[in-house]
C-alpha cells in the first residue's frame, strides 16, 4: 500500500497587522446585550494573558478567501505540473465573505474557484470544500491520505483557507481572537516506506457539543440587520478540549504503534495559548510524564491569531522553511498533527518525516 508523503507546501500571512491596541475604541456587549463596564484596556490584557493574542493578520478589503487560497497553492505547485493534480480540497467555512457584506459566497466551490485561476485543464482533478469547523485541513489531509493509499489518486493539494475577521463580531470580546490566512499542503503517493502519514484518528461529539460553536447575530442590542456572527462557548469548549485532545492524540498514537517519547513536534490548532499549554500538559500525563521537552510545540498565535483551517498548514510550511526560529523537522522525526472546532470534531495525525 502507498505512502503518503508530504511534498510540498505554502501559505499566505495577509500583510495587514492589527495591534490590541485595534480594540481600544470598540464597544463590547456580552451574550445578553449587556454592555460590558470593565475599561478596554482591562478587557483586552485578561484576553491577552487567557489566549496570547497580542496582534493578528486580517486580509485586505480587496481580497477573498478565494483569493488567499490560491496564493498558498501556487507556492506549493511551485515546480509541479499542476495538471497531475487528482485532487483539490479545500478546507473552509465560510466561503468567499466580501468584506463589508456578510453574505456569504460558496457556489461554485472555493476548490472549483482556486482550479479555475490555477488554471487547470485536466477534468479528472476533482475539486471540492469541506467544511469541518477548525480542524478541516488536517481532516483534508486524512481524505487525502485514503486517496492515496487506495491507488486511486497521486498527488492532492489540500488547502486550509479562512478569512474570520469578516465573520467576527465587534462587539463580542471573542472577536479579538480571530484572523485570516491560508495554508497549502501537496501529498505524493510512494511505494516505499521511507515516512509519510502513519495513522489518524477522527470524532465528532455532536449529541450535547454540537453548539458550543455556532452563528448568532450581534451582540449589540441595537444592531439592525440579519447577519450572523461567529459565537463560542469559550469556557465548555475548553473543558471538552483538554479531556478529549489528549485522548485522540493518544488513539493516533497508539495506532501508529509509537509513544509519546517518539515525538519531536507536536503542531497543534491554536484559537487559546493556555488552552493549548492545557492540553499538552494533560496529554504527558497520560504518559505518566511531568517535564515536557522545551520546544516540543510551536506557537504562532501571538503574531498570528487564530485563522481556523489555516492555522496549522501556516505553522508547517513556516517549519519547513526554517522560518520558525529555534523549531526544525528532520528526517525520521516524528510530528503530530491535532485540532479541534465546530461540529464538535476533533482530529489527530501522526506523519514520518521523509
Amino acid at each position: 500500500m502507498p505512502n503518503s508523503k508530504i511534498i510540498s507546501t505554502g501559505c499566505c500571512i495577509p500583510s495587514e497587522i492589527i495591534t490590541n491596541a485595534h480594540f481600544l475604541e470598540h464597544e463590547f456587549y456580552s451574550a445578553d446585550g449587556v454592555r460590558i463596564e470593565k475599561p478596554n484596556p482591562e478587557i483586552i490584557e485578561t484576553l491577552f494573558k487567557i489566549t496570547g493574542v497580542r496582534e493578528r493578520r486580517y486580509a485586505s478589503d480587496a481580497l477573498t478567501t478565494t483569493d488567499i487560497a490560491y496564493e498558498a497553492a501556487v507556492q506549493a505547485l511551485d515546480g509541479i505540473d499542476r495538471e497531475s493534480l487528482d485532487y483539490i480540497i479545500v478546507a473552509q467555512n465560510f466561503g468567499d465573505v466580501q468584506s463589508g457584506n456578510l453574505r456569504t459566497d460558496m457556489v461554485p466551490t472555493i476548490a472549483s474557484r482556486v482550479k479555475h485561476r490555477l488554471k487547470i485543464q485536466n477534468p479528472y482533478t476533482v475539486a471540492y470544500d469541506i467544511p469541518f469547523g477548525c480542524p478541516g485541513w488536517l481532516q483534508g489531509m486524512i481524505m487525502a491520505d485514503y486517496y492515496l493509499r487506495s491507488g486511486d489518486a497521486k498527488r492532492v493539494l489540500v488547502i486550509g483557507a479562512e478569512i474570520l475577521s469578516r465573520v467576527a463580531d465587534p462587539h463580542d470580546v471573542d472577536a479579538m481572537i480571530y484572523s485570516d490566512g491560508a495554508g497549502a499542503t501537496l501529498l505524493e503517493a510512494f511505494d516505499d516506506d521511507d515516512g509519510g502519514i502513519l495513522s489518524h484518528v477522527t470524532r465528532t461529539d455532536a449529541v450535547k457539543n454540537v453548539w458550543m460553536l455556532r452563528m448568532e447575530k450581534s451582540y449589540h442590542p441595537d444592531r439592525v440587520g440579519d447577519e450572523l456572527y461567529i459565537k463560542m462557548d469559550g469556557h465548555d469548549i475548553y473543558r471538552y478540549a483538554l479531556k478529549t485532545v489528549p485522548l485522540v492524540v493518544k488513539q493516533a498514537l497508539d495506532k501508529a504503534g509509537l509513544g509519546l517519547g517518539d515525538v519531536q513536534k507536536i503542531l497543534m490548532h491554536q484559537a487559546n495559548a493556555k488552552m493549548d499549554d492545557a492540553i499538552l500538559k494533560r496529554l504527558f500525563r497520560l504518559y505518566g510524564v511531568e517535564t515536557i521537552p522545551e520546544g516540543i510545540m510551536p506557537m504562532i498565535i501571538h503574531w498570528a491569531g487564530n485563522s481556523s483551517v489555516a492555522t496549522i498548514p501556516t505553522m508547517l510550511d513556516l517549519l519547513l522553511k526554517a522560518q520558525l526560529r529555534g523549531h526544525r523537522l528532520s528526517s525520521g522525526d516524528i510530528a503530530i498533527f491535532a485540532s479541534v472546532g465546530a461540529g464538535m470534531n476533533i482530529n489527530a495525525m501522526v506523519y514520518r518525516m521523509p
